[in-house]
Formats: structure tokens, C-alpha cells, sequence
């Protein structure tokens, strides 16, 4: 794993609203040191984009699989973006 800093899109489908995804997921991301936000998409998934470290990008990546215990993840999709600046990792509405 590199740590060279790359920004990368996520969604995630599945039963992840309603079950306090966004904010574990806020927090999960932040103690990995990624910044960037998440929020709901009104296909009942959540998106969100994840800058910082690679090793921690992909970290967040496989802690998305699981996510909260109420959660139930069908499916993570990653994509690669633009390096993005953020000042810290947010929910966004």
C-alpha cells in the first residue's frame, strides 16, 4: 500500500440509510485522517468522496463493506477523482 495521497468516489448500496452510516462513516474517516464528506443519494445509497493517504483510502474502502452493525452492504463501487481539497471530512445534505 503507498501513501502517496489520492482522492477516490465511493457508493454504497444496500441498507445503509437510516442506520447511521453517514456518521460512522464521518468518523471512521477522520480517524484515519481523510478529508472530503459523505452524504445520501435518493436512490437509497450513500456517496461520498475520501482524500488523504492511499494505505488510508483503502482502509475506508474495506471498512465500508462492513460499516455500522444495522447496516447491511450489498455493494461498494470505487471510482478515481481529481485530487480534491477539504479541510476536514463532513456530512453533507
Amino acid at each position: 500500500m503507498s501513501d502517496a495521497p489520492v482522492c477516490a468516489g465511493f457508493h454504497v448500496t444496500g441498507r445503509v440509510q437510516g442506520v447511521f452510516f453517514r456518521a460512522a462513516t464521518r468518523d471512521e474517516a477522520r480517524r484515519l485522517g481523510l478529508t472530503g464528506w459523505v452524504r445520501n443519494r435518493e436512490d437509497g445509497g450513500v456517496e461520498l468522496v475520501a482524500c488523504g493517504p492511499a494505505a488510508a483510502v483503502d482502509a475506508l474502502e474495506k471498512w465500508l463493506w462492513q460499516g455500522t452493525p444495522s447496516a447491511r452492504v450489498e455493494a461498494v463501487t470505487r471510482s478515481p477523482r481529481p485530487a480534491e481539497v477539504h479541510r476536514d471530512f463532513r456530512i453533507s445534505y
